[in-house]
């Protein structure tokens, strides 16, 4: 873009996710205008979002330093992509494909990927994943935004299958089926593996049932 305003993200996706990110975004203090290919889903989006920052609000859960109502002000809703991406600096994109089938992306040196878990705004691991052709200065900027926002970002240096936080779940979801299988003679009950999940693998940012997705 020839003109853009380091204040103003664009959030392309409506869905759980895009709101999501959009809430996240606001939370910082960055204006956001979402993007949804399906006319008038954007705007119902800002709808939820008003509901769920209220609610988070009253429950003091609210992140940032920005009222509820002073959040819902940054944020518009788009039916045209042109328009939507006019002036961003930064553009999140809600889908889980590794970049470097982009290949017809414009610009692919600004280009970067950030798979997160979801819901973004509740468990805030960030992966950084750059495309080959991805200039350095794309990912020092997508990480210090993500930091700023408040997520945990990590930076790969290249892309992996699965990426790296499945690649463990995986590993530790496969041991936890061994142990089920062989609990007549390990354990008594299959409980004790959900209590090793849930009281000794989840973080301070997660509830016993959210620790995988």
């Amino acid at each position: 873009m020839s003109s853009c305003d380091m204040n103003t993200i664009t959030v392309i996706g409506s869905g759980l996710i895009g709101r999501s990110w959009a809430m996240v975004f606001v939370s910082g203090g960055y204006s956001v205008k979402i993007y949804d290919n399906q006319p008038g889903q954007a705007a119902k989006a800002i709808q939820e979002i008003r509901k769920q920052l209220e609610e988070l609000e009253e429950a003091h859960m609210l992140r940032g330093e920005l009222r509820a109502n002073q959040q819902l002000a940054l944020i518009s809703s788009h039916d045209d992509l042109s328009q939507a991406l006019q002036g961003a600096f930064f553009v999140q994109v809600t889908h889980s494909r590794l970049p470097s089938p982009a290949h017809d992306v414009p610009h692919i040196l600004k280009h970067t990927f950030a798979p997160q878990v979801n819901p973004p705004y509740y468990v805030k691991l960030v992966e950084l994943v750059p495309h080959p052709e991805t200039a350095a200065a794309v990912m020092d900027t997508t990480h210090s935004l993500m930091t700023k926002v408040g997520q945990a970002p990590i930076r790969l240096k290249r892309e992996i299958d699965g990426f790296a936080l499945n690649r463990v779940q995986a590993a530790i979801i496969a041991e936890s089926w061994r142990l089920v299988q062989v609990s007549v003679s390990l354990l008594s009950l299959s409980e004790p593996v959900n209590t090793l999940l849930t009281l000794g693998c989840k973080t301070k940012n997660t509830c016993p049932d959210c620790i995988y997705y």
